[in-house]
């Protein structure tokens, strides 16, 4: 192989890789990262150790709805990340009473949830530009029940979590 053919070789491989390296940044930091659950708040339905794919794109043209796990950078130290269930949006009432959480004065339909959520939390309605979340193992989650999590300014949201991918018996899409 002449030298012009090598330097062209090598010259076609940097430009390849170099290529692949901006395009998987800018897929992780635009469209999907992937995120491992810490902790047992979200039990039943994610558990410690359960990789998840995290739709960073969504919210850049729809608002969070009512239902949907999401992960959003924690208000005290923005460089953690929790993963939640939002529970009410902007304008929403949230009551939790007698163990049961009520949203805009009906009692909420919860078949994700561990167990019921113990003590009470006196209505407040949501702020514009704010979600309230809970984890699905509600007297085992930090979330906006606690002042130092409380209503989740919008663009703290990360993304949505949609799929967990790992481990392989877990495979699962997400609401």
């Amino acid at each position: 192989m002449s030298t012009t053919k090598l330097g062209e070789e090598i010259k076609d491989w940097v430009i390849s890789i170099l290529i692949a390296i901006i395009l998987a940044f800018f897929i992780r930091y635009f469209i999907v990262e992937l995120y491992m659950v810490e902790g047992p708040s979200m039990r039943p339905t994610l558990v410690n150790g359960e990789r998840l794919v995290v739709n960073k794109f969504i919210y850049r043209f729809k608002a969070p709805e009512r239902g949907e796990v999401l992960v959003f950078r924690y208000p005290r130290d923005p460089s953690r990340d929790f993963i939640k269930r939002v529970i009410a949006i902007a304008g929403d009432t949230i009551e939790i009473k007698d163990s049961r959480v009520f949203l805009n004065g009906q009692l909420l339909n919860e078949p994700y949830i561990l167990e019921r959520t113990r003590g009470s939390y006196p209505a407040v309605t949501v702020p514009e530009g704010h979600i309230y979340v809970m984890g699905d193992n509600r007297n085992n989650s930090e979330d906006s029940r606690f002042q130092d999590v409380g209503f989740v300014p919008l663009e703290l949201i990360k993304g949505k979590a949609v799929t967990v991918f790992w481990p392989l018996d877990h495979i699962k899409t997400l609401p």
